[in-house]
């Protein structure tokens, strides 16, 4: 018994027993469908699919008395074959042959009865994708899915690598594909019928040459400055956290567009530490130039010079919350702080937004919170937004 239990287990590892008497099983087949591709030589696609069914077993673990219960994806495929599977039922002599028949006539009816949209395209389709890829070359090429529905590219500009997906759809050419990118704008593709991957591609090159001197002034940011957060930016980020100094930062939103104009500009710290610097930012905000980098612009208004990577280390400047003790929480990090200046300490918003909503002592005007801070008991207000629970 242990035998049979231990090699169903390894054969269907996802249909498993739902009660200790062994009388109720359920869970997922898996049985794979094959298509033919033919391009300039054969090849095999497999499409590997699970199926839900449940199985009640009488008491005495007799088969021929049991029920199986099919999903109604299953039924459809075995429909015309619901006599074959009562007669294994019968006729099996243990629940892991019966699997294993169930398995093989499944295989049978996905291989007989293909779904109109499993259909493989015509052999023209894959010999003209090859051709457009090898016009395109192989080294642009990263990879391509079994069955060529799904083909990915990349462009090396400027020493970065960029990738495209490329989704074919049933009808392609004649049905323009779906492109995804990494991109901080929208990227749409002018297509005909007479279009190709190479038509694609071209315009895909376009793009990213568009949107060179905005990734050059998130490059220089990300490698000249401490980078609070995004903590591992994409190539479509157009926010940076930028450490000033300790417990104090600035966030910036880039305009892809324009990427050297004045972005728009937030800073993160105790007012008395923040203040000085928005007033800097107001007085000198005609020294702006946008012939000189962004980075430069922001040291020229701010009148301060950012924190070298390579002089001091992020640990530097990440301060734990004062209330869980954590850096990070749910993605977030700590970014309100008090307003004390013998105090600094930071914290979560929402860990900042529970602690003062506790608090007997703590009142409420419009959608500000004023209460006192959990390490110098100081006045520290709150303000509400959509992000607390």
């Amino acid at each position: 018994m242990a035998d049979t239990e231990a090699t169903l287990l390894r054969q269907f590892p996802l249909f498993l027993p739902q009660n200790r008497e062994k009388t109720v099983y359920e869970g997922f087949i898996s049985a794979q469908s094959v298509s033919l591709l033919a391009l300039d030589v054969l090849l095999l696609c497999f499409q590997g699919r699970d199926f839900h069914l449940r199985l009640l077993l009488p008491k005495d673990l007799q088969l021929k008395n049991a029920r199986l219960l099919c999903s109604w994806q299953l039924r459809t495929v075995l429909n015309g074959y619901h006599h074959i599977v009562q007669q294994r039922m019968q006729q099996s002599p243990d629940l892991v042959s019966f699997m294993m028949e169930l398995k093989m006539v499944l295989e049978v009816a996905l291989k007989n009865k293909k779904e109109p949209h499993e259909l493989s395209p015509p052999p023209k389709f894959y010999s003209s994708l090859i051709g457009e890829i090898r016009t395109l070359g192989w080294d642009k090429l990263v990879s391509v899915d079994p069955c060529f529905s799904t083909i990915k590219l990349k462009a090396d500009v400027s020493g970065r690598e960029h990738l495209i997906t490329v989704k074919l759809k049933a009808k392609y050419p004649a049905e323009s594909p779906d492109c995804v990118v990494d991109f901080p704008v929208p990227f749409s593709v002018s297509w005909t019928p007479q279009s190709s991957l190479i038509s694609i591609y071209t315009q895909f090159l376009a793009a990213v040459e568009s949107l060179k001197t905005f990734w050059d002034v998130m490059d220089e940011i990300d490698e000249k400055t401490w980078v609070l957060e995004p903590e591992k930016p994409t190539r479509s980020a157009t926010a940076r956290r930028i450490v000033l100094g300790n417990n104090v930062s600035i966030n910036i939103e880039v305009d892809p567009r324009h990427p050297t104009m004045l972005p728009e500009c937030c800073f993160l710290g105790a007012d008395h530490v923040v203040k000085p610097l928005g007033i800097r930012l107001s007085r000198n905000i005609h020294l702006w130039d946008p012939e000189n980098s962004l980075l430069q612009n922001l040291k020229d208004v701010l009148e301060i010079d950012f924190p070298a990577r390579a002089i001091l280390e992020k640990s530097d400047f990440s301060m734990d919350c004062g209330i869980c003790y954590a850096y990070q929480l749910d993605g977030a990090i700590p970014d309100q702080v008090c307003d004390n200046s013998q105090c600094g300490q930071s914290f979560h918003y929402i860990c900042l937004y529970e602690w003062l909503r506790g608090l007997l002592t703590s009142r409420q005007s419009f959608n500000i919170i004023f209460g006192e801070c959990p390490y110098c008991s100081k006045p520290i207000t709150l303000k509400m937004s959509g992000r607390k629970a």
